[in-house]
């Protein structure tokens, strides 16, 4: 009982008393908040309160309510948690808090919040308090118990560490504003904080200031140097930064750091180093721990229980009993039904229920069909659907069916469809044929129904005809009709549900002479008399419930007063009152009811227990109920419980009861415990606990072996074998009062219902079938039976067992008041990479803050780690009610874990600890020294006995053909080796062929360029370039122009006046912050002259809003070329030699390196030859290009190819497209384009934003089989189910499945590969994903498991040929072996013009030798990775085909646990993970592997993204992630070529500047 000091609580009026049980009522059932609760109390007991001198008036809450349906946790267990905690905090360990943005999904209280902490925080002050800002730290005994001052709710703006310090808000300041999705308004820093101020500029550059929507935003290339100066953390101290130029002391990089610190501790279990790096590396077995306890006893003796008494009057069957007391004793009561207020609603007498279940039924065997005709047969299985409230329509239901002799199965009652389990309900039905279900009027009213008022069909269930038993609906049997008892036989009586570990819902049939020697042999084991009274709480639909309160009872004419859980809910003690007032001798009840009447007991002196003579606890095998049980004696001794009646029992739906304590002799001792060794315990052995008592588990005996039973321990997986006298094992019984068998499951039944034990030998111990009843345990001293856990709650991690219904009661034990609602805690294990991995999951107050709930979290993987010896995988907190729930309330395990593992639990905190649990991953491989061994020495084209991996196009001088030389109509043989020739001679020659078109987004050709058009344009622009930019012969000009004409126009007018174009990407007029630097830095670099640019782009560049970002003082002579003067150019430029520069190529590279390379006259000619002869292009052909025309193959294919080739080029800029989705496929239709290149984005934007409209394509018209081919251009391995996708999507409208091929270019030499018009179709090979790491091919099957498809790049086009060598020895390498692929080619670059900061960079890009081998020819390394393979198919001239794959680019590459990961093949992986995840980007910080996912569906979605993407990463890559970082898309940035820039977002998150919506630290 339950005294605050101050105040006697028995001197407090009656009202006030009641208030207060309402109040705790009210927060047990969460319908108050703590805060809220301690107001109202403090308010109702003010008047009462007498201080003492000296204390605070102001008294402390009370002790919580009851946690609901598990119990306290065991008092031992309490005192273990917090010894175990107490060792933990002296170790100091920080665990970094998640980040979690302040949403409208996380509603919490705006004055929690404290201003961000920087790293300056100390870190000494262990990692689970925070010591408020006044008064001396706690001492350490009370920092379990305190209440979290200045707690925060970390958001992206204002993080709190967990070993900051929380300090309140400085005075005077108005509080912060509640943030919203984007903007972020930080709380204004205490005076002492540490330089690091946040400004409250423009949202990040990735959220685009917009609410998330699935479109992104402009695609920017952005460099290195750009993201520097944008960070928006500016320090007022000197600030040291990281190499990267991010300040060290952002939030992240604490974290980070903070994480890497915990990491750092040595794992508990000193690995043996068992792995072998071969080919396979599949995960082995640990070798076997030499201090593992072994089982030492002798083998187990079947145990028997005493002989079943026979009794002369015993009823031949159950129905002959009621039939027996329905006529003698007919006023006798048989069950009273007890209204919601918990009064007696009515009184069924044995009179009534005879007659009712006679009337029922005649009615089933007679009545249900149309004139009269029998529906059912004696046999049938028929569904009984009654609520819980209403236990009298329930056993007229289940008498009338037995009288009937119909096998009635009792379910539960749907109440949605969207019920736990409600499938697996509909499997039982299905297994067993049922076809029938009888319900009372009330429970068919409120089924759920359709629009049409038929009832629905829930999921999974077969159709059901449903009968009202009421008794208004029944028929009275004609007077010679009488129902038919035969005697007892081994046919069904009936069958009973049970759901397996997985979920599936089975039915375990129960014979009838099982069914009535169970009731024998409990009324013997219980001593039941005739007359009794019984309080039953228990489910009566199965179980203790069913087999004592309505079968036993009725053998027996008891009176049971049934109490439903909607009473128990509402008034926990009613069942303690009914006991009072009925005198009742017997209670079934379970622990959770025991807790519940303690709670709500006060002083309940008139309440009288000394009636009872069995208080029979049905969950008396649980680890939890030793405590429940003493703590509820002690309560209770008062009003008259005997200590001995306390029954705890052991039962299972397959063996029925297993074992019950017989109610003892008063004044005997009662049975020992034992007090076992959890380390022991988790081996499978006996042990008792010696050494540390943290790590003990107490155990109550559940009694001796039912009468007439015999009972046997056998090992729990595997062949049925004896165990040993100190072994843990499952409990197996051969019993004539058991379950028979699985209805319906022939398969499962053999090995659960018909084991026959074998002894260490393997031999049988006999004949006789035993009974596998799923508990685990051992006989101890005086046979009584122990139970240690349940089959389906087992967790076998690492080869050792432990029990979920321990772990729960250890996580229970951690003070989680504040934290955990009402005690809902679920634990199960899900497999992850070869292991089971334990997951808890538990339900959290709705007023629990962030920092107590991390707190709890952090001491639940201490307690569990300290006392269980083992690591958790993953903990979640999800809110209030959103656990799936047992009809009674309970946690439906197997759905809650189906959810986890689909992604739909929607945690409101996670905890992932992959680092701490997962010790099976193979040993980091070692690299070894290389050198050009013995193993290189080349013989001929043969390297080690292998074909040289070599392969090269055709040659580009010869054209055999003399029709082709006369359509390529020959010209002068030096001309072609300049553009501005041939520019020139097809103005003469053939002035008014149109060259370009260039199309709007409505498809209307918006502008046209004939050649002698585009040749005048650029004499013009040469003509403004001498006269106003007083230009020298070689500057660098900068052409900035959207795409289209004009750009084409200005190159060919450098080129006339003798300048060198640099081609610059425009900045993006929406963001010029994010976009304009690049376009400075291109000039600047670049060192270029002057620009040339439209008159809408010079605006802007020398608007107010570009000044912001860049000096635009500063920039070079801009020339608007939209206003030119009419002078004629005096004359052409011609260069000297064709090695002098054409132009500058810049590009920004996916890890954000500018680069510019220079390109020859020689090159440019040598590259339009060879496209020209690849794709057979010719002044009579169209093509139509979607692609950016700022750099690489795609300014190639833009401006030049035209010009050299004479064919007609139709342009559609690709950001047309946002407009009009459709309007590159329109154009291939409407212009019948055979030849078309396009770019990955433009793919992507068709696939995923027309795949639903082909049917409204092919109506408007549209068809795509003109297209021989559609060439994506790209410098990356090609995207093989993204081209796959698009070909499927767009079959429909007539394209060819072979039309779709990529290209392949990369800085050193613009375009290596391309399909073109002749040759054989891409050939796509399966690699194995794990000899990939090891920098090594291995060939393997379609759909073998960890493949990986690659697609070849196109044809090797004319002149180019083709190496691939080892990056590190320089020497070739053979057939099919992975290597850099060098290329020797006339139109390879002629060197980087510079790399932005890293000048460095070696200039041997471009002119390498082999190491050995060929020693002359000069190559250019392109780095990426790659091989070589010999096909079977042949080329155009009848030669076998080389195909060149390219595998990835190695700065890309990531290097982890000495392997090579490509981060695209984890973003495949992580992208499957959830239907949420929109797209996802990995990258690494200092080791730790960080993934960012956009998240596509709503927040709620966001942190079971977490678990998902840390499981199939470790499934698949065999690799920990560190940090998992979730984002609103568009946050992740892509360039122009739709390539992801992963080091641009490693910035910007270490810069902070992501505003994620969750960030998960994986411990």
């Amino acid at each position: 009982v339950m005294a605050d000091r101050g105040v006697d609580m028995s001197a407090l009026p009656k009202e006030v008393r009641d208030h207060l049980a309402e109040l705790d009522l009210e927060l047990s059932e969460g319908d108050i908040t703590q805060k809220g609760y301690e107001k109202k109390r403090t308010k109702l007991l003010a008047p009462f309160f007498i201080p003492p001198p000296g204390t605070n008036p102001n008294p402390p809450p009370p002790p919580p309510p009851p946690p609901e349906p598990t119990s306290d946790p065991p008092a031992g267990r309490t005192s273990a948690v917090q010894a175990a905690l107490a060792k933990h905090k002296e170790e100091k360990m920080a665990l970094p808090m998640p980040t979690k943005r302040r949403s409208t999904y996380v509603p919490s209280p705006v004055e929690t919040r404290t201003p961000p902490d920087s790293s300056s925080g100390s870190d000494d002050d262990g990692s689970l308090r925070r010591r408020s800002s006044a008064g001396p730290p706690p001492s350490p005994d009370c920092w379990i118990n305190r209440s979290v001052q200045g707690s925060s709710t970390s958001s992206s703006a204002s993080s709190t560490l967990s070993h900051g310090e929380g300090r309140p808000l400085p005075q005077g300041l108005p509080p912060p504003a509640q943030t919203n999705s984007h903007t972020q308004t930080t709380a204004p820093h205490p005076p002492s904080q540490a330089g690091l101020q946040e400004n409250n500029g423009p949202p990040p550059e990735g959220s685009g200031g917009a609410p998330p929507t699935l479109t992104r935003g402009p695609r920017v290339d952005l460099t290195k140097a750009v993201v520097r100066g944008m960070s928006r953390v500016q320090s007022r101290s000197s600030m040291m930064e990281t190499a990267d130029g991010v300040p060290v002391n952002s939030r992240v990089s604490t974290k980070i750091q903070q994480l890497l610190n915990t990491l750092k501790r040595p794992k508990r279990p000193e690995l043996s180093e068992f792995f072998t790096d071969d080919s396979e590396e599949i995960v082995e077995v640990p070798l076997p721990d030499p201090n593992t306890p072994k089982p030492e006893g002798r083998q187990i003796i079947p145990v028997k229980g005493e002989p079943l008494g026979v009794v002369s009057n015993w009823p031949p069957a159950l129905q002959a009993a009621l039939a027996r007391w329905g006529s003698t004793q007919a006023k006798s009561p048989a069950l009273t039904a007890l209204d919601i207020t918990g009064k007696p609603l009515y009184t069924l007498t044995y009179g009534k229920l005879w007659s009712r279940s006679v009337k029922l039924a005649y009615t089933l065997l007679n009545k249900l069909g149309p004139k009269n005709e029998q529906i059912l047969k004696p046999g049938d299985r028929v569904a009984l659907v009654y609520p819980n409230s209403d236990p009298g329509m329930f056993w007229v239901a289940f008498y009338g069916c037995l009288l009937a002799e119909v096998i009635p199965v009792p379910i539960e009652v749907p109440l949605s469809r969207k019920d736990a389990g409600s499938s697996q309900v509909g499997f039982l039905l299905g297994s067993c044929g049922v076809g029938l279900a009888l319900t009372s009027e009330i429970c068919l009213k409120g089924l759920p129904k359709t629009p049409t008022g038929e009832i629905l069909s829930f999921k999974g269930w077969p159709r059901l005809k449903w009968v009202v038993t009421d008794s208004k609906y029944l028929t009275k049997p004609s007077k010679d009709w009488t129902p038919h008892v035969p005697t007892a036989n081994t046919e069904p009586a009936y069958i009973e549900y049970k759901a397996s570990k997985e979920g599936t819902v089975m039915g375990v049939a129960v014979s009838k002479v099982a069914m009535l020697t169970h009731c024998q042999a409990l009324t013997q084991a219980c001593n039941y008399c005739e007359g009794e009274t019984m309080v039953n709480v228990l489910d009566f639909k199965k179980d203790i419930g069913l087999w004592h309160g309505v079968l036993t009872a009725v053998m027996n004419r008891i009176h049971t007063i049934s109490v439903p859980y909607a009473v128990m809910k509402a008034c926990p003690l009613s069942w303690v009152q009914r006991v009072h007032v009925n005198k009742a001798r017997v209670a079934l009840v379970k622990c959770r009811d025991l807790h519940w009447a303690m709670m709500a007991h006060r002083d309940q002196k008139d309440t009288s227990l000394a009636s009872l003579r069995m208080l029979i606890v049905a969950d008396g095998a649980n680890p939890w109920s030793v405590s429940s049980c003493d703590a509820f004696l002690n309560v209770f001794q008062p009003n008259g419980l005997k200590a001995e009646v306390i029954c705890p029992c052991a039962t299972s739906p397959e063996a029925m009861t297993v074992a019950i304590r017989r109610p003892g002799v008063p004044g005997t001792p009662l049975p020992a415990r034992a007090i076992l060794s959890m380390g022991g315990l988790s081996h499978g052995v006996i042990r008792v606990n010696t050494e540390d008592k943290n790590s003990a588990l107490t155990v109550q005996d559940v009694g001796h072996v039912m009468p007439g039973a015999l009972m046997c321990i056998v090992k729990a997986d595997g062949p049925p074998l004896l165990c040993k006298t100190d072994e843990i094992g499952e409990i197996v019984i051969n019993s004539r009062a058991g379950g028979t068998m699985y209805y319906g499951l022939p398969g499962v039944t053999k090995n659960t219902f018909e084991v026959i034990p074998v002894n260490s030998s393997g031999a049988p111990i006999g004949e006789i079938p035993f009974v596998r009843s799923g508990l685990l345990g051992f006989v101890g001293p005086g046979s009584l039976i122990f139970v240690v856990g349940k089959n389906e709650g087992l967790l076998n991690v690492s080869g050792r067992r432990h029990n979920a219904d321990d772990l729960v009661a250890t996580a229970l034990a951690v003070e989680p008041v504040k934290t955990v609602y009402r005690g809902r805690i679920s634990v199960f294990s899900v497999t992850v990479f070869y292991d089971e991995r334990i997951v808890i999951v538990a339900e959290q107050r709705p007023d629990a803050s962030e920092e107590d709930s991390f707190q709890w979290m952090s001491r639940v993987l201490q307690a569990i780690d300290s006392i269980h010896q083992v690591g958790l995988y993953c903990l979640a907190l999800v809110p209030a009610n959103t656990l799936p729930k047992t009809p009674l309330g309970g946690i439906h395990v197997s759905d809650a874990k189906q959810f986890f593992l689909e992604g739909n639990l929607h945690p409101c905190n996670i905890l992932m600890c992959p680092h701490t649990c997962v010790t099976n991953l193979p040993k980091p491989r070692q690299k070894q020294p290389v050198g050009v061994g013995p193993a290189s020495i080349m013989v001929g084209n043969l390297v080690a006995g292998k074909r040289i991996a070599q392969a090269s196009g055709r040659d580009l001088g010869m054209i055999e053909d003399q029709d082709l030389i006369r359509k390529l109509c020959m010209w002068p043989t030096m001309m072609h080796l300049y553009l501005s020739e041939a520019l020139q001679w097809r103005a003469q020659t053939d002035p008014d062929h149109v060259l370009y078109v260039l199309l709007n987004a409505k498809g209307v050709a918006v502008c046209t360029a004939t050649c002698l058009q585009l040749h005048k344009r650029a004499e013009k622009i040469a003509a403004a370039l001498m006269e106003k930019g007083s230009i020298n012969t070689g500057d660098n000009v900068v052409l900035l122009y959207p795409p289209g004409i004009d750009l084409i126009a200005s190159f060919y007018g450098c080129l006339y006046a003798g300048c060198v174009p640099v081609n610059v990407r425009p900045p993006h007029p929406q963001n010029l912050g994010a976009t304009l630097p690049t376009v400075r830095m291109i000039i600047d670099v670049s060192k270029a002259a002057c620009i040339l640019t439209t008159q809408n782009l010079t605006r802007i560049l020398r608007s107010k809003e570009a000044s912001a970002s860049v000096n635009i003082k500063t920039w070079p002579t801009i020339i608007d070329t939209d206003d030119l003067p009419r002078r004629r150019l005096p004359q052409i430029y011609k260069p000297p030699t064709a090695e002098m520069i054409a132009y500058l190529d810049f590009s920004v590279s996916t890890t954000g390196m500018l680069t510019g390379v220079k390109i020859s006259h020689v090159a440019v000619s040598a590259l339009c030859r060879s496209i020209k002869l690849q794709c057979e292009l010719y002044s009579s052909r169209q093509i139509a290009i979607c692609l950016d025309p700022y750099c690489g193959l795609g300014f190639v294919l833009w401006c030049l190819a035209s010009v050299y080739s004479g064919h007609q080029s139709i342009l559609i800029p690709p950001f047309e497209l946002e407009t009009c989705l459709s309007l590159w496929l329109s154009t291939l239709s409407q212009y019948r384009i055979r030849d078309t290149f396009c770019s990955y984005s433009v793919m992507e934007l068709c696939t995923k934003g027309l795949g639903t409209q082909t049917e409204l394509l092919k109506a408007r018209g549209v068809n795509l089989s003109c297209v021989r081919s559609c060439v994506v251009v790209a410098e990356e391995r090609p995207r093989l189910v993204l081209t796959h996708s698009f070909s499927k999507l767009f079959k429909d409208l007539g394209l060819s499945p072979r039309a779709v091929s990529t290209a392949f270019g990369s800085r050193v030499n613009l375009a290596v590969c391309m399909q073109g018009t002749t040759g054989p179709d891409p050939s796509t090979v399966y690699v194995d994903l794990k000899s990939l790491r090891h920098d090594r091919v291995r060939l393997v099957e379609r759909g073998a498991p960890q493949s990986l498809p690659l697609m070849e790049s196109g044809k090797i086009l004319p002149g180019v040929r083709v190496i691939i060598v080892n990056p590190e020895t320089r020497g070739p390498l053979g057939d099919s072996h992975l290597g850099e692929i060098w290329i020797n080619s006339p139109h390879n670059a002629s060197g980087y013009f510079t790399i932005y900061g890293e000048e460095s960079l070696q200039a041997d890009h471009f002119n390498t030798k082999l190491s050995f081998g060929d020693p002359t020819t000069l190559w250019a390394r392109t780095g990426y990775l790659g091989f070589v393979k010999r096909t079977e198919l042949l080329d155009a001239a009848g030669d076998r085909h080389d195909a060149l794959f390219v595998v990835g680019s190695l700065d890309e590459t990531l290097e982890l646990r000495g392997l090579r990961y490509h981060p695209t093949d984890m973003e495949t992986s992580v992208s499957r993970a959830h239907r949420s995840i929109a797209e996802s980007a990995v990258f690494t910080w200092t080791n730790l592997l960080v993934v960012v996912a956009e998240l596509g569906g709503s927040e709620q979605d966001a942190l079971d993204l977490v678990p998902l993407i840390t499981n199939v990463v470790l499934e698949e890559h065999h690799l920990i992630v560190g940090v998992v970082v979730i984002v609103d898309p568009g946050v992740i940035p892509i360039n122009s070529r739709g390539e992801k820039q992963r080091m641009h977002l490693r910035d910007s998150f270490l810069a902070d500047q992501l505003d994620p919506i969750y960030v998960a630290y994986n411990m």
